[in-house]
């Protein structure tokens, strides 16, 4: 890709004090999910797919070519990560993030469209890795290097790694969906791995509102970046919306307290496709 080797220049300042002190605490290992909210009860048995806390940066770069074709604008929805194995096609997102920011309690939903931070060939989400065998499953080698001088504390091209990022965020995932106002450690799960009827965001533009609840009246905690691809966990009726895709009172439930109308959600059909809540 053209702009890989940019980005890391750009983002070569070391941590801050208190993030650097976060790091003995945010170790890679896969976070639990959290538990269903009063009211949600388990429906189904899908196959979950893994979560890890992880270094995550802001990409910037606007006007910038992705690794996938795509030219970033302002305040842009999607993700980066180290392997072109998680690369979506420009206008889709068959790979898609949920990151959850513990620091501010929201969450974002984002089709990956580029390659980074730090390595291309780190697909450290994987339990057969491409490169870095020898490091456990769901931790970055940039975070290695960073924090234990693995590779004498460099990335696959050399470089001196200079924060232990494990994912990209573009500017409107992370300053609006996540609300983040510097790099932080950031939960990342890695939606395709998992199993269930899957939906598409398509809202014809901007991002679409998740909230905690099948309505309107329930609060915003994050946002869903359009083509992100998303497990369906189970339906409810609630508010009617007029979206993109029509009129609609089916709402879907696609993590741990996290709702989106089904008008903007592509599933194939105008009726549920996951059980009821």
């Amino acid at each position: 890709m053209t702009s890989t080797h940019a980005r890391e220049h750009r983002r070569s300042r070391s941590l801050p004090a208190v993030v650097a002190a976060a790091v003995a605490f945010a170790v890679t290992s896969t976070v639990a999910p959290p538990a269903a909210a009063d009211g949600e009860d388990p429906v189904g048995v899908l196959a979950a797919p893994p979560t890890y806390r992880v270094y995550g940066t802001r990409e910037g770069l606007v006007g910038g070519t992705t690794a996938n074709g795509h030219v970033i604008t302002d305040r842009d929805h999607f993700a980066a990560l180290p392997s072109r194995r998680a690369l979506s096609p420009k206008g889709s997102g068959p790979y898609t993030v949920r990151v959850c920011a513990p620091s501010t309690s929201r969450c974002a939903y984002a089709p990956v469209w580029d390659v980074g931070p730090w390595n291309t060939t780190d697909d450290y989400w994987n339990a057969s890795r491409q490169s870095w065998t020898d490091l456990p499953q769901g931790r970055p080698q940039a975070q290695a290097a960073y924090q234990h001088g693995y590779n004498g504390g460099k990335d696959q091209f050399g470089r001196t790694v200079l924060n232990p990022a494990g994912i990209d965020l573009a500017d409107g995932t992370f300053w609006d969906a996540l609300r983040l106002t510097d790099n932080a450690w950031v939960d990342v799960t890695y939606l395709w791995s998992g199993s269930g009827p899957r939906g598409v965001v398509r809202t014809g533009g901007g991002p679409l509102t998740v909230r905690s609840g099948p309505g309107t009246g329930y609060s915003a905690v994050g946002q869903a970046g359009q083509y992100s691809t998303v497990v369906v966990e189970c339906t409810a009726r609630g508010t009617w919306i007029d979206g993109y895709l029509g009129s609609t009172n089916l709402w879907n439930r696609i993590g741990p307290g996290h709702w989106v109308s089904d008008a903007y959600l592509s599933t194939g059909t105008g009726n549920p496709v996951a059980a009821a809540c």
